[in-house]
């Protein structure tokens, strides 16, 4: 359907893990946005998102959109009580592993919204864990008063039944990131702001990897996504290992990515030290101050294969054809990759190094074939992924 004049502008709060310097949650908002306004355009619905966000002036400088506080309770209340509705979303927002605050907070900014007879959207959520049992029935009551409810996966849909919220009201589709487009410089997309070791590559299809003064390399790029996790560090200290097998085996060039700022860069740095000096022609370094989603997702998109532990560089990955090795800390990870018929290489809790690097050499020499295989399910992702963007406007035509 070719785009229509909108006739009716919506004014929309989002709210999420917005404003913290996680390029996985920022990809999440950039994607929805995104999603919001492609879908408008086409039913001549015009979207005004307000978000919520810890750091406001920043999403706005970023996003181009109007941003509140989320933590301000008048900026907070102000803005949906202007509004036309609320949408929850996406990321892990209703879950209790990271914090017992988490659920309370973003169950109170939708129940707000509800008791200002706003209408509300749960855009493509992961629910869970939830260890508490006390939140099922918060959860269920906030849920059965919204107007669209979506999951990014059927064990997150499983456990909202578990909860008492019906089966019918639920709808299962990818997480948003993957309608993430990569911006090019020919379509008008704003120039990297980043600090990276080599410039974003701001094209509209794969990027080759680039040396330092811009030559093309032959040399295969391997991205690197980790985080803290075990106290004991064991597993970034498998991961090094790996990579150091793998290093002694054929010459790569290792880019360890920080998708959340500042810790990612600290466990990055933690890895490239424990890799070590590496002989000729081998590389290691970390590509640091990227903060705009489309810019990592460009960076994701110039690897040759992609070695994650955060979901979202798994996602960036998937949506470029990059061929990934997970390494599961929590069950969302085992879940998307089972979506492309996958399993994690390993996880925080068994990691065989020796296999890793058996598991990132077959990438290697089987990216084509990888990419063929996996077309049609990724394709499949990419056009779901709008699908909560299409309801919500159609709810407003």
């Amino acid at each position: 359907m070719g785009s229509q004049t909108p006739r009716s502008g919506k004014r929309v709060v989002l709210s999420g893990y917005y404003g913290f310097d996680n390029s996985g949650d920022e990809a999440v908002l950039q994607s929805i946005l995104l999603a919001l306004q492609e879908q408008g355009e086409a039913a001549g619905v015009r979207i005004q998102p307000v978000v919520l966000s810890a750091n406001p002036q920043r999403t706005t400088e970023m996003y181009g959109v109007e941003a509140v506080h989320r933590m301000k309770i008048p900026d907070l209340f102000g803005a949906i009580r202007s509004s036309d509705g609320l949408i929850s979303g996406g990321g892990s927002l209703l879950q209790d592993a990271t914090s017992s605050r988490t659920i309370p907070y973003y169950l109170l900014v939708l129940k707000l919204a509800q008791w200002l007879r706003k209408p509300t959207f749960i855009y493509s959520q992961g629910v869970g864990p939830v260890n508490n049992r006390r939140f099922y029935s918060w959860i269920r009551s906030t849920f059965k008063k919204c107007a669209i409810i979506s999951v990014r996966d059927q064990e997150s849909a499983e456990l909202l039944g578990t909860m008492g919220v019906p089966a019918s009201s639920v709808r299962v589709v990818p997480d948003p990131v993957m309608g993430l487009p990569l911006r090019s410089a020919e379509a008008g997309g704003a120039e990297s702001d980043s600090s990276s070791v080599h410039q974003s590559p701001l094209t509209a299809g794969r990027a080759a990897p680039t040396s330092d003064d811009g030559a093309r390399s032959a040399v295969p790029v391997i991205g690197v996504s980790v985080r803290y996790w075990n106290t004991d560090r064991s597993e970034l200290d498998a991961l090094a290992e790996a990579l150091r097998v793998l290093m002694s085996r054929r010459q790569v060039q290792v880019r360890l990515l920080p998708f959340h700022l500042p810790s990612d860069e600290e466990a990055s740095a933690y890895v490239a030290d424990r890799i070590g000096p590496q002989g000729e022609g081998q590389d290691v370094r970390i590509v640091s101050g990227v903060t705009h989603p489309q810019d990592m997702l460009a960076e994701v998109s110039a690897c040759d294969v992609l070695v994650g532990m955060r979901l979202h560089s798994l996602i960036y990955a998937a949506s470029q054809f990059v061929p990934m090795v997970g390494v599961s800390y929590d069950p969302k990870i085992d879940q998307f990759l089972a979506r492309l018929g996958m399993v994690a290489a390993a996880s925080t809790k068994q990691f065989d190094p020796a296999a890793v690097a058996a598991e990132i050499e077959r990438l290697l020499d089987g990216r084509g074939a990888w990419a063929a295989e996996k077309k049609a399910a990724i394709d499949r992702l990419k056009q779901e992924a709008q699908q909560p963007a299409q309801q919500i406007v159609q709810y407003y035509r």
